[in-house]
């Protein structure tokens, strides 16, 4: 059974402010607040969506997109490289789908600016996660477009984060400022996609409280079969008011209300989040080859992850605007080789699978994939544990589709990839070319914090011109 799940119990509110998802306590998502987003400045925005995938851990430049096979192999490492559909461009030998589409993808290999934090703060919002952080700290950009171009008449949210692991935990895409009106809708996948957490996460996750998740599933006195449409199940409500008050179930007494019953209902969310709901023949694609087996690490995910990335593009198929998602576990500190040769084949296959099917299905000039961890990893091997280490001085990035111009390759780093030669690109950057493709342009938009002044959407960067 599908849960959904809320990461700040500090910010839910009183329990007779609106309807929540099925029955919860105090730590609930609050569906009705979720849903109260304002419609500023999008009139005239692109109907363009945004997925973003997260590599949990930090993934390697020299290991992924910017292999350096001429350097000393306690630096390169012992992995061989390909070639590309770029003339010149190579890339690691475990990346062969993405390397033979590489025309359709702009290749970063400069992303700079890292706060060298294990969360996915930056790579939600392109601050960190102390930036305002007495305001409730910058809002993930999903939230920002729940806030600026969601409608109460939405059929779906506007923001699902379907990540697991650190970023989950951590909160990592928060609304932050904005408040608990713009949180993602937060599906628990755990038993679609099983990640274990580390010890200490554990114990974060422990302190939000045993309703830190809750079912999506509608209370009994909201079936389907009582309740075939929102106006029957408002026309019901009173008889039903006192039980459902009973058990947990929030009450809706306006149109913010009303829309969450009307989603709920519908059936049309929890359909878009089930795999199995998918054409046999499309589902097939994403279907890794490979079995099970032993995961490359307890927090590692499993060659079933790669179903991750249809269930990004059924979400966005069915009108949500921005999705996140994450693989884990780069975070490499030893055994980095044989890590990768299991998780590297698992992005690989997954993103080609969904490149492959927006095109097919005209959709991807309007869908923006970014793909990016938080740091990138040391050149220099470990002789003692294999692994490699944090190296916030550069890391990679992919961004394809949405309307940007494919087939680049951005920024050159010396010999080791351990530092950026030439074109470097902030995390702002790459986060100012998202909010441009979605119609709201970072330095001329703002958003008011909680004492009534005005906050710009970013306050630096510029969308990167190579792909504009």
């Amino acid at each position: 059974m599908l849960r959904w799940s809320v990461t700040n119990p500090a910010m839910a509110v009183s329990r007779r402010d609106c309807l929540l998802i099925g029955t919860t306590g105090l730590a609930g998502l609050n569906l009705c607040n979720l849903l109260r987003a304002e419609t500023v400045g999008a009139a005239g925005a692109a109907r363009r969506s945004i997925i973003n995938v997260h590599l949990d851990g930090g993934p390697p430049q020299l290991d992924t997109i910017d292999p350096k096979p001429e350097a000393p192999v306690e630096i390169r490492g012992e992995f061989g490289t390909i070639a590309t559909a770029i003339p010149g461009l190579r890339v690691g030998e475990h990346l062969p789908r993405l390397a033979a589409m590489a025309d359709r993808i702009a290749w970063i290999r400069s992303l700079v600016g890292s706060a060298g934090a294990h969360d996915a703060f930056q790579c939600q919002s392109g601050f960190s996660e102390r930036d305002l952080k007495s305001l409730g700290g910058r809002p993930a950009l999903g939230c920002v477009a729940s806030h600026l171009l969601g409608k109460t008449t939405d059929p779906t949210p506007t923001f699902v984060d379907l990540m697991q692991g650190r970023a989950l935990v951590r909160n990592s895409a928060r609304p932050g400022f904005l408040g608990p009106a713009c949180q993602p809708f937060r599906p628990d996948l755990s038993q679609l996609f099983p990640r274990q957490l580390e010890a200490g996460m554990t114990r974060e996750l422990a302190r939000l409280g045993k309703d830190h998740q809750i079912s999506l599933t509608l209370h009994q006195d909201l079936s389907t079969d009582r309740v075939r449409t929102r106006q029957q199940l408002l026309r019901s409500f009173d008889a039903f008011r006192r039980d459902a008050d009973r058990s947990g179930m929030m009450e809706a007494m306006d149109q913010f209300g009303e829309q969450a019953l009307g989603i709920l209902t519908s059936g049309r969310l929890a359909a878009a989040l089930d795999p199995e709901a998918e054409d046999p023949a499309s589902r097939e694609r994403y279907r890794f080859p490979q079995s099970e087996g032993e995961l490359p690490s307890t927090t590692s995910d499993g060659p079933g992850a790669t179903r991750k990335f249809l269930l990004a593009r059924r979400l966005i198929e069915a009108g949500v605007r921005c999705v996140s998602l994450s693989i884990s576990d780069f975070d490499t500190h030893s055994s980095n080789f044989p890590r990768l040769k299991k998780l590297l084949p698992i992005v690989d296959f997954g993103l080609a699978a969904l490149i492959e099917d927006l095109a097919e299905r005209g959709m991807l000039d309007d869908v923006l994939i970014v793909v990016w961890g938080e740091f990138g990893r040391t050149p220099r091997i470990d002789a003692k544990t294999g692994g490699r280490h944090h190296w916030p001085q550069v890391g990679p990035a992919l961004l394809i589709g949405g309307g940007l111009k494919p087939g680049v390759v951005i920024g050159q780093t010396d010999r080791e990839a351990g530092a950026v030669l030439s074109r470097p690109v902030h995390y702002k950057d790459v986060f100012a070319t998202l909010y441009r493709q979605l119609g709201l342009p970072a330095s001329q938009t703002t958003l008011l914090d909680p004492q009534g002044r005005p906050q710009h959407l970013l306050d630096s960067g510029e969308p990167i011109r190579e792909l504009i």
